[in-house]
């Protein structure tokens, strides 16, 4: 099918009257066409047995006839398994049919644009209303994957986004069955390729991970306006998901962190769900709560301003001002530092060498920091003081690669240095080892030198975090550093990282 020709809603307004009254299954009456596409079409259409409209996806195999038979039962059986999903972000599927020679799914009518429509009308969209999409569709693919399944397809013009803050993800199932090499003709592809996962460019089984990356991909889009990978043919859009590096120029901090986590080449070392969600809540202003069974509720204008999260409302407190402004300076992008261009990222799967634990400093921190030079003849492990810094060109022990102010102050008294709610060490934590990774894995570093070295994130605590401004730099009270050293713990004869500032 091709993209938004093929989609379960639509506004009365865009429905084609149907000629005669045609009856599907007995009971559902097609009212008229919502789209088409090359395996069929979407008709709206109303359930005589119960009074409400639907929408009915058409589908046929018009290149392989002689196996329409055992197409259609795969087609059957894929689809409801996928509408056995639970989840408010999932589409819900509420009958599978077979007559004459056609399958009709029959769905939930959903009268919203996609996410492509949104972005098309109206250009990139705000980072709190990416985040709120991105986090509902996180959920329903959580669900599916826990049950087994792989949704394959996921892309814009699969995610629809209702007025009312509803955000609902639809084809599961389909693409999963139509994946099948009778089905096409040789060397055609199934999915969009644009959003497919490098190792689905491999040929490889698609798996969660390969769905992860295709939202990351989805989340840039929304974020840029433009696909990242796509290009003038699909050999060219392939190579460019294998080789090339896209970089953000619209976003920064924790949708910034997220969206980079989920375009991880290797899927093992993409961002979990947890990581993932724990990010997208704090670039929406709010601490990650556990998902509840309803799903919670939100709100989008139609004017295209960010939505307001509606989640259950904690004790009373201050009024504050968004999260993402204590988080603004976090440059978690592959864009420039010190003026080159940070490429392609492979965020180190849990248990590598190369990342050790994130380490704490400040008041009642594992690490004692000072403020001079980038290097010292010091080790990189808990209790280290960095106050007398030495020369990069001489032999040192550890570098600093990277630091940056989870919140810039202009000055001491700046009223977002007093208001700024502490976001949870685990929060602080994610963005600081996802930034300490991409810069690691980045040209700042040479690639030939990578395996023989390690790397950790140093956050501030809690505390360090509350610290009053005072005379001193409040800044990197709320900053993080990048350290790194050999992995056999010899020394560094010269400064191995391009001078980061």
């Amino acid at each position: 099918m091709t993209d938004e020709q093929t989609r379960p809603y639509g506004p009365p307004q865009q429905t084609q009257q149907a000629t005669g009254a045609r009856i599907v299954a007995g009971r559902y009456a097609l009212l008229g066409e919502l789209g088409r596409g090359g395996m069929g079409i979407v008709w709206r259409a109303q359930d005589q047995v119960i009074g409400r409209q639907v929408a009915i996806k058409e589908l046929k195999f018009p290149n392989a006839p002689e196996d329409a038979s055992v197409l259609s039962e795969r087609m059957l059986r894929e689809v409801r398994s996928g509408g056995r999903l639970n989840d408010p972000a999932v589409v819900t599927v509420y009958d599978v049919v077979t007559e004459n020679g056609a399958t009709y799914i029959v769905m939930e009518l959903v009268e919203a644009p996609t996410l492509a429509d949104l972005v098309r009308d109206r250009g990139p969209l705000p980072a709190q209303q990416i985040a709120l999409v991105g986090e509902r569709v996180l959920s329903a693919l959580r669900a599916a994957h826990a049950a087994g399944i792989v949704h394959r397809d996921v892309k814009p013009a699969n995610i629809m986004v209702a007025p009312d803050g509803r955000v609902k993800l639809t084809d599961f199932g389909i693409a999963h069955a139509a994946d099948d090499p009778r089905l096409t003709t040789s060397g055609m592809i199934v999915g969009s390729p644009a959003f497919m996962a490098p190792e689905r460019v491999e040929g490889r089984d698609a798996m969660p991970e390969s769905d992860l990356w295709s939202l990351g991909t989805t989340l840039f889009f929304a974020a840029e306006g433009i696909v990242a990978f796509e290009r003038s043919t699909t050999a060219a859009t392939l190579h460019a998901i294998m080789t090339e590096a896209p970089y953000l120029t619209r976003v920064q901090g924790p949708l910034a962190a997220a969206i980079l986590g989920l375009l991880v080449t290797k899927p093992e070392a993409r961002m979990s769900y947890d990581q993932v969600r724990s990010l997208l809540a704090a670039a929406q202003g709010v601490q990650a709560q556990p998902t509840p069974p309803s799903g919670g509720t939100a709100m989008m204008p139609q004017s295209g301003q960010p939505m307001t999260r509606l989640a259950p409302a904690p004790e009373a407190k201050r009024n504050l001002r968004p999260l993402w402004l204590s988080l603004a300076a976090v440059a978690v992008i592959g864009a420039l530092v010190g003026g080159i261009f940070l490429g392609r990222w492979m965020a180190a799967p849990e248990g590598s060498s190369q990342a050790q634990p994130t380490l704490t400093y400040g008041i009642n921190g594992q690490v004692k920091l000072g403020s001079s030079g980038d290097c010292y003849n010091v080790p990189l492990r808990e209790g280290i003081n960095l106050n007398d810094g030495v020369s990069c060109d001489k032999d040192h022990l550890l570098e600093i690669f990277s630091k940056r102010a989870l919140l810039e102050v202009e000055s001491p008294s700046d009223d977002d240095a007093k208001i700024a709610e502490y976001p949870g060490a685990e929060t602080v934590n994610r963005i600081a080892e996802a930034t300490c990774s991409a810069t690691f894995n980045s040209n700042v570093v040479p690639a030939a030198q990578r395996a023989t070295l390690t790397w950790r994130a140093v956050v501030p605590t809690e505390a360090e975090w509350k610290r009053p401004p005072g005379e001193e730099d409040h800044t990197y009270s709320r900053g993080y550093y990048c350290l790194l050293a050999k992995t056999d713990g010899s020394q560094i004869p010269s400064q191995i990282t391009t001078k980061v500032k």
